[in-house]
């Protein structure tokens, strides 16, 4: 297969084409370019090496993120503001400038080395996005630890399940948090997944280190330390950095577990910072006055990449939100944007739908000005969502873009270059391959090359630096699910996503590869039909899935959050079908429509298209540590013991 063309602006296609003639030669001058902001103790000896499955980047250069990111920025950057924690629900508002953040990440290296932690030793922390939590993960950077961060708000089985695959030696989290005026005892979720932990793991945790933000007492279990006491722990010891080859592990993120158990991803120092950093410099125009307002948490791969070291790479200011959109002001986001002028506005599709959703008056109340682009990214931008915010909320004066990447791969995969050449954005299309992604999409039954607008498996044909090498302790599960997921697939990196890329050479993305709908002969995607859905002016979300028939093999199971005011009734649901048919075509038949308040979703907002049809099917749901209510479980449930086919007549047509 030759190199393929595709009608990205003609700069950003040549950079492309660099990066897929000469791969070796792309990457080092890139690496090189970047010591700027990313520096090297020892230059590496070579760029690429593999051994099938796995791979290295930048083979003996010897670098550190950590320092990178606080050290190396101190003497440039001292008097900037590095990091802004906004937390609501506390009454915090607080910054802390490169400097401030230096002495805070060496009081934290020495005292991490109290407590006996050293190169190599695994820490995880449980805590909401604040500083000390950043300061924590940098430390560990710093002096070679391994950090793994979990969403502080998982629940108890699904925390167990990360430190059973991670085995940290000690655990940092918050007494509690408040989600809605609601409190999240952390430290006793934390208790309790010690307690359900298999005990050879539970008794590796030496020390449990608690942030106290109220007053309430927290049970003791003996391992219990205050920020107070750790800190107290480094007076008199080494606070210095470490410097690390470049393949040594930097973090270990675990995926969500939408479809099994949670994979535990490696990421590492060297391909990490080069990936992350230039990724964000080509897609977002990343530079050092960007104020980044990112509405992700530091237990997911985007705040890991763009909260907690992309900006300090940088030299970038990040907002540190803790809290939701709406509450305890519906205009929560809006301010945050207005009061630290925010030049970057990153937002997940799940939460430009529920600003859409709260209504454009919110946004109006407040000075925008000083957004200068707004990204998006964790499922498909929704057209109609596109819209709203580029046309609604910024008047088209600004960029509104989708990208796609996943936590195996901690920066863009498909995006638009921002920073190299402003391209044509075609709402719903997450953009262009990224530097070095070679993609090749292939039938899942035969494993031939699909033709443009022909949909299939997405593959990665090469490895590019940031893409994880490996599994935490399970090298066999990485071989078997990345690189020989199925027979058609072996030698090529399987993103388990639906996609297809159009004559222009866009990207579109359908969903999972197993949540495709076969409908007689044709194969929709879910994401295609919710946008369907979304595009109705009475839809605020939507979400679809497959359910067995016997005439057709599939039909559209839908279920529906309708924007505030609009009154559910048969009629609309009529007016639904009709909508989507008229919209996609009439090969489109559904199952039935029903009305929801919530939809399954895992604590990302990626919806649980998997419990949908399974509550459908009366499968077992399996693992549901990851989703964010289970009251959204409940409701689709009770939905599906009234759901039945629009009409007997539409489902024979």
């Amino acid at each position: 297969m030759g190199i393929p063309v595709f009608n990205a602006p003609e700069k950003y296609y040549s950079l492309w084409r660099a990066s897929i003639e000469d791969r070796d030669k792309f990457w080092d001058g890139i690496a090189r370019e970047s010591m700027v902001d990313i520096h090297w103790f020892k230059e590496w000896e070579k760029v690429f090496e593999r051994e099938y499955p796995h791979f290295k980047w930048f083979v003996g250069g010897v670098t550190n993120t950590g320092y990178n990111c606080v050290d190396y920025k101190v003497a440039r950057y001292g008097e900037k503001t590095a990091y802004i924690h906004e937390a609501p629900e506390l009454g915090v508002s607080r910054r802390i400038t490169y400097e401030e953040l230096y002495k805070l990440v060496r009081k934290y290296s020495a005292a991490l080395r109290g407590l006996g932690v050293d190169k190599g030793d695994r820490v995880l922390c449980y805590m909401p996005n604040s500083i000390e939590a950043v300061a924590i993960l940098l430390s560990c950077a710093r002096i070679g630890a391994i950090s793994t961060c979990v969403f502080a708000g998982f629940s108890s089985g699904a925390l167990a399940d990360r430190i059973e695959l991670t085995t940290p030696k000690t655990i940092f989290t918050q007494d509690s948090a408040f989600r809605r005026g609601k409190e999240v005892k952390l430290k006793e979720i934390v208790d309790e997944a010690l307690r359900i932990c298999p005990t050879r793991v539970a008794e590796k945790v030496e020390h449990v280190v608690v942030n106290r933000v109220t007053d309430r007492e927290t049970p003791e279990t003996g391992k219990e330390k205050s920020f107070e006491e750790f800190e107290e722990m480094g007076k008199g010891l080494d606070d210095s950095y470490v410097p690390l080859e470049s393949n040594e592990p930097l973090f270990i993120m675990c995926t969500s577990g939408t479809t099994a158990k949670p994979k535990p991803v490696v990421h590492t120092h060297g391909g990490f910072q080069i990936w992350a950093y230039w990724t964000a410099k080509w897609i977002y125009n990343l530079k050092p006055g960007d104020v980044v307002f990112n509405t992700s948490d530091i237990g997911w791969i985007v705040g890991q990449s763009y909260l907690v070291f992309g900006p300090p790479l940088a030299g970038c200011t990040a907002v540190l939100y803790e809290g939701t959109p709406d509450y305890p002001e519906p205009d929560m986001w809006w301010r945050m944007i207005e009061k630290h002028r925010a030049t970057l506005l990153w937002i997940s599709p799940t939460g430009a739908r529920a600003l859409r959703a709260l209504g454009v008056e919110q946004a109006e109340k407040h000075d925008l000005g000083s957004v200068e682009r707004v990204v998006c990214a964790g499922e498909v931008l929704n057209p109609e969502v596109w819209h709203w915010l580029h046309e609604d909320v910024f008047k088209g004066r600004i960029p509104v873009i989708d990208h796609m990447w996943q936590t195996e791969v901690p920066g863009a995969m498909f995006g638009y270059p921002l920073g190299v050449e402003p391209p044509r954005v075609k709402p719903g299309s997450a953009g262009f391959p990224l530097p070095g992604v070679l993609p090749e999409i292939v039938d899942e039954r035969d494993g031939r090359v699909c033709k443009p607008n022909e949909r299939g498996i997405l593959l990665l044909r090469e490895p590019v630096p940031g893409m994880t090498a490996n599994l935490w302790g399970d090298p066999e599960r990485y071989r078997r699910e990345y690189w020989e997921a199925k027979p058609i697939t072996s030698g090529r990196y399987y993103t388990g996503d639906s996609a297809y890329l159009d004559d222009e050479g866009y990207i579109w993305f359908s969903g999972r590869s197993d949540e495709v709908i076969k409908i007689a002969a044709h194969r929709v995607g879910p994401t295609e039909v919710e946008s369907a859905l979304i595009s109705h002016h009475a839809v605020a979300e939507a979400g679809v899935c497959g359910v067995p028939d016997e005439f057709r093999g599939e039909l559209v199971a839908a279920f529906v959050v309708l924007r505030s005011g609009v009154k559910p009734s048969e009629e609309l649901k009529k007016e639904l079908v009709a909508h989507v048919r008229k919209v996609m075509g009439p090969f489109i038949v559904f199952k039935g429509i029903e009305f929801v308040d919530m939809l399954p979703k895992t604590r990302s907002g990626k919806i649980m298209r998997r419990v949908m049809r399974r509550l459908w099917t009366g499968e077992e749901l399996g693992d549901l540590s990851t989703i964010e209510t289970d009251a959204s479980v409940d409701e689709v449930r009770e939905a599906i013991s009234k759901l039945r086919p629009v009409e007997e007549a539409e489902t024979r047509k």
